[in-house]
């Protein structure tokens, strides 16, 4: 039987997936300490105390933290705070769970507006950490958690320079004359689309509930080598249908949310 060379070519032209090793991260830690992040969430905690942005940033934090080490305890963590600038609040990055606690116990919000944020120190932090990753056969993420709804971010960074991945989860007041969290959110999708080596997420809240945080959280698990793009992300799967209607109208109605996902 003869053979035809188009499908000798069809044969050898197969995809083949090149075997490759999912590096462990180091992940740091960006957190907004701005004025805003004082802002009360929908819930109280003991005795009635309200709950702020700042409250909630740490649990979920800690829940971040906690989980991924469940999945490799590889996985090692540190901490900067975003003022004007990014500094550093733990720089050891350390796979230590109490490490991680002894940094969340450290956060505090300042009492004035540090007006516009400069994203470019924490890029070069995270491009310099990222080097010495590389070094060891690990890979770099930062998680930006951002809580300021006036006034857009700005950075200055080389187009041609990706070290690391960008995650950041956007905490935000609703839209009025003195906010403008869809300029502020555009800004901070163009960070990420600026300087991520991987697939960078956003994901954004502005109805204060601590649910809605934790669950992009746990999103935000997902390995940067491993991951979808956001727009085909079908995680977490609706409750609705299995809740009654009163409480599914209500569910909907709180997890609305006025600014565009990316």
């Amino acid at each position: 039987m003869e053979v035809i060379d188009d499908d000798i070519s069809a044969v050898t032209s197969r995809y083949t997936l090149t075997p490759g090793r999912i590096g462990d991260e180091d992940i740091l830690f960006c957190i907004d300490v701005d004025p805003d992040s004082l802002s009360e969430m929908k819930a109280n905690g003991v005795n009635g105390r309200p709950i702020t942005r700042l409250d909630s940033i740490k649990q979920a934090i800690l829940l971040f933290v906690n989980a991924k080490l469940t999945i490799n305890p590889e996985h090692r963590f540190a901490f900067t705070i975003l003022g004007k600038s990014a500094s550093w609040l733990r720089k050891e990055f350390s796979s230590e769970v109490e490490s991680a606690m002894v940094a969340v116990r450290g956060l505090s919000a300042a009492t004035s507006s540090f007006g516009q944020a400069d994203l470019t120190n924490l890029f070069k932090v995270a491009a310099h950490e990222a080097k010495k990753s590389r070094m060891q056969n690990r890979i770099f993420r930062v998680v930006l958690i951002y809580c300021r709804s006036s006034i857009r971010p700005q950075h200055q960074w080389p187009l041609n320079q990706k070290l690391f991945t960008l995650d950041v989860m956007y905490l935000h007041d609703k839209p009025g004359p003195d906010n403008c969290p869809q300029e502020v959110y555009d800004a901070l999708v163009d960070a990420i689309d600026h300087v991520s080596e991987y697939e960078g997420y956003i994901f954004e809240t502005g109805q204060g509930l601590q649910r809605v945080l934790f669950r992009h959280m746990c999103v935000l698990l997902s390995h940067p080598q491993q991951r979808c793009g956001q727009d085909y992300i079908d995680i977490p799967k609706s409750l609705v249908k299995k809740t009654p209607a009163s409480e599914s109208m209500a569910m909907a109605t709180e997890d609305v949310v006025p600014v565009s996902s990316q």
